[in-house]
């Protein structure tokens, strides 16, 4: 190279190269300041966008996992609820198996005071949560987390949605039931006495007439007659003077759901009611009852004329071959007593019916009646051959049919309450495990980042001291490029 005093081509390359060796100690120095390879998109452009995605997914991750615990709670807030629900449901069954035994001897109405109570708790309850029908929490909770491939695998979903999953008490279906004492209630009564203020049967008295049959079979017309005295009785009084009569009977009254007298039993009866002498204790135009909570059959008599007529009662166990001639089936009286005599043992018993000439019969077990033979010449009980139409029993006409009831309802809503917190511990589960999932996603991607991004402590320190030592021997070495011209000078000198 030839030397010359306009271009020191020597101290140009020793700039450059000066430079280069101060940015690459400026770029150490940043890296090592900040922790990071990459400071800008110059440094490592596809690098960045490649760690700016592990970051983004990593930041959706870190809220996805506290949406899911805070879904955790929320769940679990549900499920202590649902063990607190099914402990009032424990003490709702008791309640209803101690009304559903006929030996009780205790009051079902203070026994059915609870059980309402109680039925009112589980809603207050199950609103409390937002398990109530219709609820905040009576839906599908999705929880959204991250870290799928699209949105449907990155929530997690617990369907709690619909009256099934419900836990109110008309989503349980115990709203409707009962523990007290069933009974029939009277035709066009409507007096209440299930206000403990007012007065019935002051300075008067009222009669009950019932039909029943006794342990033997036998008719009897037994009178329950009420007397309320110069001051009055209040509605627990009349029950309890109506009682007094009754209970030799196996006859019940009570004060029914809708707060009138009833009367339950699984005697064979029917009742009317006579007219005050003064005040009211119960309606009389035309207020009367059979036993509802036995299965029933009321037939006309008409005294048979010419050949008997033939009946089969068929009950669980047998059958009876049942007949009524010219002279036990002249009249009502001689009916009954030849069809209780022929159906001794069966449990079903003949009675007289409310209307002139009618007869009932009533059983607490189901049975039919086919009329095989009708009269030769006329009357009879039955106007057709074939079998006659019996009607069922009701449940809440007997002492312990509303608590049977409710236990059946009951037994239902524990399966229910089972159900839905499978649902809510399999929910818990799975947020848990998408928990697991997105620390672990989390862990892997901010790993994943951190080797695109982080800087190499160890290495960029090395590259420090090398840029030190080489922006040094820049320096040096551009001081003597710089003063090499200077020999010019030498060649000059004569």
């Amino acid at each position: 190279m030839s030397i010359s005093i306009q271009t020191n081509v020597t101290s140009l390359i020793a700039q450059n190269n000066l430079r280069i060796n101060t940015d690459f100690q400026s770029q150490t120095i940043q890296r090592l300041t900040s922790g990071y390879r990459i400071n800008s998109s110059g440094d490592d452009a596809a690098g960045l966008a490649v760690a700016n995605k592990y970051r983004s997914d990593t930041a959706e991750l870190t809220q996805g996992v506290r949406n899911a615990n805070d879904a955790i709670g929320t769940f679990q807030t549900i499920d202590s609820g649902l063990n607190n629900i099914s402990q009032i449901v424990d003490r709702l069954k008791t309640l209803a198996t101690q009304s559903a035994s006929s030996t009780f001897a205790g009051n079902r109405g203070t026994l059915d005071n609870e059980f309402q109570s109680l039925v009112s708790e589980i809603t207050r309850q199950a609103s409390n949560i937002n398990l109530n029908t219709g609820g905040k929490n009576n839906t599908n909770l999705v929880t959204y987390i991250g870290g799928g491939s699209n949105a449907t695998n990155a929530q997690v979903s617990v369907d709690l949605s619909g009256a099934n999953n419900a836990v109110d008490a008309s989503g349980l279906g115990v709203n409707l039931t009962s523990v007290a004492g069933g009974g029939s209630g009277l035709a066009t009564n409507v007096v209440r006495l299930d206000d403990s203020a007012v007065s019935f049967l002051a300075g008067g008295s009222q009669a009950y007439n019932f039909h029943l049959t006794d342990t033997t079979g036998n008719n009897l017309d037994v009178t329950a007659t009420v007397a309320g005295g110069s001051g009055g009785l209040n509605g627990t009084q009349v029950i309890s003077s109506l009682n007094n009569s009754l209970q030799a009977y196996g006859i019940t009254a009570s004060i029914g759901s809708n707060g009138q007298v009833s009367f339950g039993g699984s005697t064979a009866f029917d009742v009317k009611v006579a007219a005050a002498s003064a005040g009211l204790a119960t309606a009389t135009t035309n207020a009367s009852t059979i036993n509802t909570g036995n299965f029933n059959l009321n037939a006309s008599l008409v005294a048979v004329v010419g050949t008997a007529e033939a009946f089969t009662v068929q009950n669980a166990g047998k059958s009876y071959n049942v007949s009524l001639d010219s002279t036990t089936g002249a009249t009502q009286a001689s009916a009954l007593t030849a069809l209780n005599t022929q159906l001794a043992g069966s449990g079903i018993s003949a009675i007289k019916g409310l209307a002139t000439g009618d007869i009932q019969l009533q059983s607490s077990n189901t049975f039919s009646v086919v009329e095989t033979a009708l009269p030769g010449t006329s009357g009879g009980l039955f106007t057709a051959v074939g079998s006659q139409a019996v009607t069922g029993a009701s449940a809440a006409a007997s002492s312990t049919g509303n608590a049977i009831a409710a236990l059946a309802s009951l037994n239902a809503a524990v399966t229910s309450i089972g159900s839905i917190q499978g649902r809510v511990g399999a929910g818990e589960n799975k947020l848990s495990y998408a928990v697991n999932l997105a620390q672990s996603q989390i862990a892997n991607f901010s790993a994943a980042q951190s080797r695109i991004r982080d800087a190499d402590t160890a290495a960029e320190a090395a590259n420090l001291t090398k840029a030190q030592v080489l922006q040094q021997s820049s320096i040096a070495a551009l001081a003597q490029a710089n003063s090499a011209p200077q020999a010019i000078l030498s060649l000059l000198k004569g």
